[in-house]
């Protein structure tokens, strides 16, 4: 079994910035890749960017492109989502998750964490 617990979110004001992190626990971290989802109130839940195993690859959601950063660290298992120049649409829960394996872009993973949210004003 694998656990996620995501930390860092909060209120900030659009141009702000913020960083979330997700400590994984009970597997080999080393050998998951992860990803970043987020759900707005009323809406369904979208991809915003994954990081493979390795972090070797990332992949970004057109809308977070040039503004999100995805990393991981593999001593800490941790993987982190650093948010630059945030807009007020950018609001919802961010989950982070985890799947053995191949990178994905869908929300085809096995494990996610309880979310924690984020909120821009403007």
């Amino acid at each position: 079994q694998v656990q996620l617990v995501e930390s860092g979110g909060g209120l900030v004001q659009a141009g702000g910035s913020l960083r979330l992190s997700c400590a994984v626990s009970g597997r080999t971290f080393s050998n998951y890749a992860m990803g970043w989802f987020r759900q707005a109130p009323g809406k369904e839940r979208e991809f915003v960017g994954a990081i493979s195993w390795s972090g070797g690859n990332t992949y970004y959601a057109d809308s977070v492109k040039g503004r999100f950063t995805i990393s991981r660290d593999n001593v800490k298992n941790t993987v982190y989502l650093q948010m630059n120049s945030l807009k007020p649409e950018d609001t919802a829960v961010y989950y982070c998750a985890a799947k053995w394996g191949v990178v994905a872009t869908t929300a085809s993973y096995a494990y996610w964490g309880q979310g924690t949210q984020v909120t821009v004003s403007s």
